[in-house]
């Protein structure tokens, strides 16, 4: 007995020694990501400007080069290659703007900053996720049983999914220095506000719906953050594009950030893909939460505070996906209901769980 006690805690300890380490490595990160920033190319970014000021329609043709080698001049002949068209995903009746060149600016040392960002990205990621599993063995639960737990679990998760998305090669790249600076203050609260030592769980909570409800709502909860990011600089893309087309001049260092981002259509899309995506799942959280509240607490529904904002949770992103579906309210009012219903998932977690007493609040903080 005492020999297990002691097993389990060294591996809290582990654990904790784990989250620590991937916040350094998450720190690395950050800091590649801003010299990836500082150090884009400036005449990359400058071509990117003069597209958004005189592409319009023309933003989606296709050009030639002539491209004459010493061979070629020698035998006379001239090598014509297209240009790879400039990808625009605006909807009807949007700006034709192209893709920015990314955080690198489209330069080699830019990039190279940018990969390195990854590379300790995915290794903080990797640091991070054995401490979580470490932590389920010293606990020997589901490692989600307090807000310490889930915010390193989401946390985990959260960058996971980020990782996921460049694997398959989408252009999300832009969202790294956002995403790692969240991730580290939210171990940074975490570690010294929410931490928790390692204990059991109250009774109620010992059923396999623990690791169905909780993991698809932290699962949840990350893709609508990514969701949220997109929101949040489509928005600031989109009033940058608006100014730029109304032939407003604009700071050299804002312009700088939002010729670099993806267009207002791309991140758009984005957002509205990610969330229409989730929005099931966090249905399914919904209705899981209430199967398990009726083998626990013998109901179904009891208007207990989390369920409450769930369900208001889940109102607002059905509002958001509804208003793009309606032509008045597509673009910027549709994306501000987005960012609304975030808040809502975020106050639900935070909010309710440090201010609100309820039936959810017997893990503790």
């Amino acid at each position: 007995m005492i020999l297990a006690a002691t097993t389990n805690e060294n591996l809290a300890n582990t654990a904790n020694v784990l989250v620590y380490s991937s916040m350094a490595v998450y720190t690395l990160a950050f800091l590649a990501h801003i010299a990836e920033w500082v150090l884009g190319s400036r005449s990359k970014v400058g071509r990117t400007a003069a597209a958004l000021t005189g592409a319009g329609a023309k933003a989606t043709a296709t050009a030639t080069v002539e491209v004459r080698t010493a061979e070629q001049e020698k035998g006379g002949g001239t090598a014509v290659l297209d240009r790879p068209k400039v990808i625009t995903r605006s909807a009807a009746g949007r700006r034709d703007v192209p893709d920015g060149p990314g955080a690198a600016g489209g330069t080699f040392k830019g990039d190279l900053y940018g990969r390195i960002a990854v590379a300790m990205t995915a290794l903080g990621f990797l640091l991070e996720a054995v401490g979580v599993i470490t932590r389920a063995m010293a606990v020997q639960r589901a490692p989600w049983g307090n807000m310490y737990e889930f915010s390193t679990t989401f946390s985990t998760v959260a960058v996971g999914t980020y990782l996921g998305f460049l694997l398959a090669k989408k252009n999300v790249r832009w969202i790294g220095l956002p995403l790692v600076t969240t991730v580290l203050l939210n171990l940074g609260i975490a570690t010294t506000v929410l931490y928790t030592d390692s204990d059991q769980l109250v009774p109620a909570l010992h059923s396999y719906w623990l690791w169905i409800h909780v993991s698809t709502a932290i699962f949840c909860g990350a893709v609508f953050y990514l969701g949220a990011v997109g929101t949040l600089f489509y928005l600031l893309r989109d009033v940058y594009e608006s100014k730029i087309a109304r032939g407003v001049t604009v700071g050299r260092a804002w312009s700088s950030v939002m010729e670099r981002l993806p267009a207002a259509a791309t991140l758009d899309k984005f957002s509205y893909r990610v969330n229409a995506a989730v929005f099931p799942l966090w249905t399914f959280t919904i209705i899981a939460g209430a199967i398990w509240a009726g083998d626990a607490w013998g109901r179904y529904w009891g208007w207990d505070p989390k369920e409450v904002w769930s369900f208001i949770t889940w109102v607002a992103y059905a509002c958001y996906l509804h208003a793009r579906a309606t032509a008045g309210w597509k673009g910027r009012k549709a994306a501000t209901l987005a960012l609304v219903a975030f808040g809502c998932w975020l106050f639900n977690y935070y909010g309710v769980n440090i201010f609100v007493t309820g039936k959810h609040s017997y893990a503790g903080v």
